[in-house]
């Protein structure tokens, strides 16, 4: 299992390697909520494990930790946005996202990294099950943009997930061709704001 794999992260260049377990299947926000200690005040950048890059988001995070508050999402142009949240854009300007929509507003995906202010979690608490029974982010970010504290960017490179039989396919094919991105450089577990 992946506790035998990870350890305490020291093989793998870490300094410290932290995680907990979500119980059941409450949302991404609901696994986001699980991680509030961990954050301890500050902001956070998360990216869901079905999520392959192929370059990296130094800039796009360290944008972020600049900014005094809010939230930051990365978009990315995709030939089927209505698997994912879709952002509806007016004057270069996100104003809606809408989960997985019949009639996507626009071809990009809202893709599985996310950057937060210490909010997020009291953003969490206030939120309702969807329909699926699950706290989605989908609504987090919503929040956000009603607040007028949402940003994004648009990644580089390639961007899938694999949370598919047949995403999964595509992204061991996009690897194999280009590889994916790699750490350059011993990342901390934290990013001072």
């Amino acid at each position: 299992d992946f506790l035998k794999l990870l350890r305490n992260g020291k093989h793998l260049g870490l300094r410290d390697l932290q995680y907990t377990y979500q119980e059941g299947e409450g949302g991404i926000a609901d696994a986001l909520s699980l991680a509030e200690d961990f954050a301890d005040g500050e902001k956070i950048c998360v990216v869901l494990g079905d999520n392959l890059i192929q370059k990296h988001i130094r800039k796009a995070v360290g944008d972020f930790f600049t900014q005094p508050s809010g939230a930051k999402v990365l978009l990315k142009e995709v030939p089927d946005p209505e698997r994912f949240g879709v952002p509806r854009l007016e004057d270069g300007r996100i104003v809606e996202i809408i989960e997985k929509p019949a009639d996507p507003p626009s071809r990009y995906a809202v893709t599985g990294i996310y950057m937060y202010d210490s909010s997020v979690f009291d953003i969490v608490r206030t939120l309702e099950p969807s329909h699926r029974g699950e706290l989605e982010v989908t609504d987090v970010n919503n929040a956000y943009l009603r607040r007028g504290d949402l940003t994004y960017d648009v990644l580089d490179g390639w961007w899938t997930d694999a949370g598919t039989f047949e995403s999964l396919h595509h992204a061991s094919c996009l690897v194999a061709e280009a590889g994916a991105n790699v750490v350059d450089e011993v990342m901390t577990t934290r990013m001072a704001g």
